[in-house]
């Protein structure tokens, strides 16, 4: 009795095992479905969602919270926004040039040339276009403001994209087809992003800590405000 008991309570964990991977895929085949039907739509989404979730994490780990207030803050969805109107349109764009000027390129040398002309002109682009949208975000206003925010960042994040993207888009080259390769290149940002934008908050609030511990007094706008304007020179 015991026995039929047991194997029947495997029977069903099997069951309920099999059905969850027969759902996970079916996930897995609408949204690639969704990527060739809407393009663009789907790739909008992906992105608004992650760069949402990559300010909440990176929130969440590097515990940067206004005092008495909640991790999810205004950023959160200024981010999603821009990962969903700005930066999604924009790699769509251009990843889909990059892949028209390559169509039916399979040598190695259009693979090597695709690589190097994506980190010479696509990346270059992008991350222009990321630093400008990030430095509005945080509170600058001024053009002065934008570009010494754009210059100070640019060549660090670069030599991050020159380290990461090769490895990235060789890998899409052999394994994906082309229409994954926005989305590969999002996930790809996220765990990228993510790590970033922690460390950066853990490096602002030692600052701040260090400041209120040299003068003596209490921060109170900084730590009211998290998301206050940063002390931009003109």
């Amino acid at each position: 009795m015991q026995s039929t008991v047991t194997k029947s309570t495997k029977k069903i964990e099997t069951t309920v095992k099999n059905a969850s991977m027969m759902r996970g895929d079916s996930y897995i085949t609408l949204y690639l479905k969704q990527l060739q039907r809407n393009p663009l739509r789907t790739k909008m989404i992906t992105s608004g969602t992650l760069h949402g979730l990559q300010e909440l994490l990176a929130s969440i780990i590097a515990k940067d919270r206004p005092r008495n207030g909640t991790y999810l803050t205004t950023r959160v969805p200024n981010m999603a926004l821009y990962g969903s109107l700005i930066s999604a349109p924009l790699g769509h764009v251009l990843v889909t040039l990059l892949q028209k000027a390559f169509a039916g390129k399979t040598s190695t040398k259009a693979k090597v040339l695709q690589i190097i002309v994506s980190n010479l002109i696509v990346s270059p682009i992008q991350n222009t276009v990321y630093l400008v949208c990030m430095a509005i975000i945080a509170g600058a206003r001024t053009f002065h403001q934008v570009r010494a925010t754009v210059k100070a960042g640019f060549m660090p994040v670069m030599k991050i994209s020159w380290c990461t993207s090769p490895l990235a888009l060789m890998f899409a080259q052999r394994f994906l087809p082309p229409h994954i390769w926005v989305p590969f290149f999002n996930l790809i940002s996220f765990v990228i992003g993510t790590y970033i934008n922690t460390m950066t908050k853990k490096k602002r609030i030692t600052a701040i800590l260090k400041k209120k511990k040299n003068s003596g007094f209490e921060l109170k706008k900084e730590e009211k405000d998290y998301y206050a304007k940063k002390d931009y020179k003109d």
